[in-house]
């Protein structure tokens, strides 16, 4: 079992890691407009715009699709998949939100394809993927199970929103893990929400990052993707 477990945890670890080439570094998820309008300006407001981002953005929509989509996987439901991948882009509000997405979710898959993981093998060519429907098949794959491979995705997530803040605020990096620090005790019980809602309990509700998002396209300078 030892075993097992460590395996598992190795392969969580290799979906999180900055050397995934996906190209997360490349999105700031709203935050460089949010910095340039002064809504973040320093620690203490990086750790609440994040915050609010993990537990009523990722928390509610992606992390519990993210936990449907393994479970489709493991009752070999490839309707069901479709279908939950497609209602995640959909809920994209803007068109930098659903880039992001749909680009870092293929780069998963090409990748996938390349380890030839059969459920992205049989993905069919052309249709967009949601980056959390990628970590879902590769984490069914690999038998990572459902919790270790949300907290796996909200670290990922977490790490590169800690450094795009660190690039743009900007924060120094004793700073940046200070604000790791204080946000990682609230990725568990943002996994065991999660896993709590029901279907017509999903989607995210902050007006203020569709806002950020549409704003950036237009952004003068930009450092980031999104």
């Amino acid at each position: 079992m030892a075993d097992i477990a460590d395996a598992a945890l190795l392969r969580v670890l290799q979906l999180a890691s900055p050397a995934l080439p996906i190209g997360g570094y490349a999105y700031s998820q709203g935050l460089e407009y949010a910095i340039e309008q002064d809504w973040v300006t320093d620690l203490d407001s990086a750790a609440g715009w994040l915050t609010a981002l993990a537990s009523r953005s990722l928390g509610r929509l992606d992390i519990p699709l993210l936990l449907r989509q393994y479970a489709a996987l493991e009752q070999q439901d490839a309707t069901g998949f479709a279908a939950w991948n497609d209602w995640l882009l959909a809920s994209r509000e803007t068109a930098e939100l659903y880039l992001e997405d749909s680009q870092q979710g293929g780069a998963l898959l090409r990748l996938m394809k390349s380890l030839l993981i059969p459920a992205a093998l049989d993905w069919p060519t052309g249709e967009p993927l949601a980056l959390v429907s990628a970590f879902a098949m590769a984490g069914q794959h690999w038998r990572t199970g459902p919790k270790a491979l949300a907290l796996g995705v909200l670290w990922s997530w977490l790490e590169n929103q800690t450094g795009a803040a660190t690039k743009l605020i900007p924060l120094g990096q004793t700073d940046a893990q200070r604000l790791l620090d204080r946000l990682l005790p609230a990725l568990p019980p943002i996994v065991e929400l999660a896993a709590g809602l029901a279907d017509e309990e999903l989607g995210a509700g902050l007006p203020g990052l569709a806002f950020a998002s549409a704003r950036h396209e237009h952004q003068y300078t930009r450092l980031f993707r999104s």
